[in-house]
């Protein structure tokens, strides 16, 4: 059985103070390298026209794109260094859906589960959403992109505004857990028809909605490096664990932990450093 992470690889632009690197990014990027790791029986299908982006992958053989006419881009600048919980984005709002027809040709035969890692409203439709619930597995999902707009116009790109979405009532109905931080929970709430609720909030750690509320605690880091992409470490942990049968709360604690891993260093996780 395979568990079967979806979303856009994207190019990023990071900028720490004067520092300025380009990167490969999106949420499976960083999730399968926490994989790779904790749940290694998993499929990463990903969106992009760019496909050397997947040689960045930690096992490209796991890979499979689904190609579009566009990549996602973003910049993901940090203008405080002694405040990494702060971060101003830009993209381009690349608008290449993922479709029941992209997936059906390329799903495993035997699935665990699903993750579903939009980063815009467009990436996956609610028809999308709706043929993977059909085969009676848990979903777990990302909230964040279903709730970004484009704002204001910054050369080629946008800079980003979260506002609700007016179909994300049917989209998250009958989903196993949401994720989301702080800030989307304000927006949108947390009344849904979903087992699990995951709240994340940078360095005062996150909750758990889950027959009752769990509060875990952030680890502690002494040297912050790399924040993007912290998130979407979390969610991955997290996700390995309960699919692993451990309580929410012994997951949340995993999931803490090996986020303050990750940004001890450069780049997705990765247990050598």
């Amino acid at each position: 059985m395979t568990l079967v992470v979806i979303g856009p690889v994207t190019h990023d632009l990071v900028v720490i103070g004067d520092e300025k690197s380009n990167k490969v990014g999106g949420a499976t990027y960083f999730q399968s390298f926490v994989f790779e790791e904790f749940y290694s029986d998993y499929m990463a299908i990903v969106n992009c026209f760019d496909e050397r982006l997947i040689d960045d992958f930690p096992d490209v053989g796991k890979v499979r794109v689904i190609k579009k006419e566009d990549t996602h881009f973003f910049v993901n600048r940090y203008p405080f260094d002694d405040n990494r919980d702060v971060r101003e984005q830009l993209s381009n709002f690349a608008d290449m859906p993922i479709l029941k027809s992209d997936l059906e040709d390329i799903l495993p035969d035997v699935i665990d589960g699903f993750v579903l890692n939009p980063l815009n409203r467009y990436d996956f439709p609610a028809e999308t959403v709706e043929f993977l619930k059909s085969f009676d597995v848990p979903i777990f999902l990302s909230v964040q992109g279903f709730l970004r707009i484009p704002d204001v116009k910054v050369n080629d790109n946008y800079t980003l505004k979260l506002c609700n979405f007016d179909r994300l009532d049917d989209i998250l109905r009958g989903v196993s857990a949401i994720f989301l931080d702080e800030g989307e929970a304000n927006i949108i709430g947390v009344d849904y028809d979903v087992d699990e609720i995951v709240i994340t909030n940078g360095s005062l750690g996150s909750r758990i909605i889950c027959d009752g509320e769990i509060k875990i605690d952030a680890v502690e880091c002494d040297k912050v490096v790399d924040t993007t992409g912290c998130g979407d470490t979390y969610m991955a942990a997290y996700i390995s664990q309960r699919l692993l049968l451990k309580s929410a709360e012994n997951a949340g604690n995993f999931a803490s932990q090996i986020a303050s891993e990750k940004i001890r260093n450069y780049g997705p996780y990765n247990k050598n450093k």
